[in-house]
């Protein structure tokens, strides 16, 4: 080997050192004489936000025009998601429920058709009592399409017949007549 080049080499191999690979560190929830508690794992500051936290504010209302195609589409992730427990009308006697599960408050009770709908979006998102979070599993925009369509299983319950067209008031008058 040229002896001009050993030099280099043998300076360049003396700066490989494992510093990096050998600092001093703990494994997780190990003893540490660094802390007054003993230990070395350390609770989050705070008001600490985990990286993949959503960030934006939540409306109280939906921020999704009310259309055909989002009830449908409602419907279609609450009798997935939903009526197991809160049966297909909201009543909370879904299938769950009549194996022995507690049943769920209907939706068609006073409180609830008061209730804004960032409560039933904020239920879905974070759970509630006996009820899973829903946020891994359902989408901003279908928890929202969700909220409408049980505002839609209120409304069919609870609608004043003074508002419904007259056919369908002349078909109600009609029903009751019998």
């Amino acid at each position: 080997m040229n002896p001009r080049l050993l030099l280099p080499v043998c300076l360049l191999l003396g700066a490989c050192k494992q510093d990096m690979a050998d600092q001093p560190r703990y494994d997780p929830l190990e003893n540490s004489r660094v802390f007054a508690d003993g230990m070395s794992a350390r609770t989050p500051v705070e008001g600490t936000v985990t990286r993949d936290a959503d960030l934006a504010a939540t409306p109280d209302k939906s921020p999704y025009p009310i259309t055909m195609a989002l009830l449908q589409r409602g419907q279609q992730r609450f009798d997935i998601f939903c009526s197991p427990c809160h049966g297909r009308t909201g009543d909370g006697h879904g299938m769950v429920v009549r194996r022995g599960f507690p049943p769920p408050p209907t939706y068609h009770q006073d409180a609830l058709r008061k209730a804004p709908d960032r409560h039933f979006y904020d239920v879905i998102t974070n759970g509630y009592g006996a009820m899973y979070p829903y946020a891994a599993r359902v989408e901003p925009r279908d928890r929202w399409a969700i909220v409408a369509y049980i505002r839609a299983l209120q409304y069919s319950r609870h609608a004043a017949a003074g508002r419904l067209p007259e056919s369908l008031r002349a078909k109600l008058d009609a029903e009751a007549a019998r």
